[in-house]
């Protein structure tokens, strides 16, 4: 059997009546439209797996490796919880209007309902347009009726946490906690490997012919956490040259690397694959006997598990999301 190497993917582009023309013009996805929204990086979501685009896998889904690699792709206790399944989901978002204010269900109430895992995801800000605001979470606690009478009486932004955006802003989204993202926002997301989204309001938009978007008011009530948090911002620090963690949770570790000269890396501290989402500039990959794989900034690539020692040679002064499971 062919030795693995780093992976990349085809990336699924898809349009949204949210979406705008950053994922083609700033993270050079050249078949984006200027309506795209998300770039799914890596996928494990049926009927959307990712596609492997270089190397002798090339043309394979992710799900087809992990049936013949197992451990050697995803880490062996990655592999015996999850299976084939691959249990994140990578993206990137460019919101150049509101998206829908949403909730996730937990694993609990995912496996409940719909025999699948909730959602927690993060979001790291790449680009954002002076003023551009998100909401993350309500802005004092409240209980499930007065949520109710805000959200008949559409006024249900009232009540919620709106946070000014700028590049190198972290957010950190527990299942249960109500969001959205706002215009004039482009950001990198990692999420559970979940499709399941209830939206609790979409601005009184209509579609075309005049029809509003599905709403799922009973689904999210149980969901929704209505608690009250202190900071929703995700506070980090980071130097050049020197990884920093900047979110981690049992459902992966996300950590920030802005470097300008060579980083050698060893993973035998862990069990599982690593993910790297260029967010600035390039870099080389060296593995195996000087091996290597160019990184594109707008780019991502999986590193087996069963590959230990990589190096990263910086184009000039890159920045890049290293991703995996504790």
């Amino acid at each position: 059997m062919n030795e693995l190497y780093p992976l990349k993917f085809k990336p699924v582009l898809k349009d949204k009546i949210w979406g705008g023309s950053h994922l083609h013009d700033l993270l050079n996805k050249q078949d984006a439209t200027d309506k795209c929204g998300e770039s799914w990086e890596i996928s494990g979501v049926q009927d959307n797996i990712s596609v492997v685009s270089n190397g002798f896998l090339a043309g394979n889904d992710l799900q087809e490796i992990i049936e013949v690699y197992m451990g050697d792709i995803v880490g062996d206790m990655v592999y015996e919880k999850y299976g084939i399944e691959f249990p994140l989901l990578i993206k990137f978002v460019n919101a150049e209007d509101k998206l829908s204010i949403q909730v996730h269900p937990d694993d609990e109430l995912a496996r409940t309902r719909h025999n699948a895992y909730g959602k927690t995801e993060m979001w790291y800000i790449v680009e954002a347009a002076e003023g551009a605001e998100l909401i993350s979470g309500f802005k004092k606690k409240i209980d499930q009726k007065t949520y109710l009478r805000h959200l008949q009486s559409k006024t249900l932004p009232d009540i919620l946490n709106f946070e000014k955006v700028k590049a190198g802003d972290v957010f950190f989204i527990p299942a249960g906690r109500v969001h959205a993202i706002g215009p004039g926002i482009l950001l990198a997301e990692i999420q559970q490997t979940s499709d399941i989204t209830y939206r609790i309001y979409d601005w009184d938009r209509v579609d075309d012919k005049g029809n509003p978007r599905e709403l799922h008011t009973d689904l999210a009530l149980q969901a929704i956490n209505y608690n009250h948090y202190d900071n929703y911002r995700t506070d980090y620090k980071h130097d050049i040259n020197q990884t920093a963690q900047i979110v981690d949770c049992k459902y992966f570790t996300t950590n920030l690397l802005d470097f300008n000269r060579t980083v050698e890396k060893d993973f035998h501290f862990i069990d599982s694959f690593v993910i790297y989402m260029c967010i600035e500039d390039g870099f080389d990959l060296y593995h195996g006997e000087n091996e290597v794989v160019n990184i594109k900034k707008g780019e991502s690539v999986l590193v087996p598990a069963v590959i230990r020692n990589i190096t990263l040679v910086p184009e000039t002064r890159s920045r890049i999301l290293e991703i995996y499971i504790k």
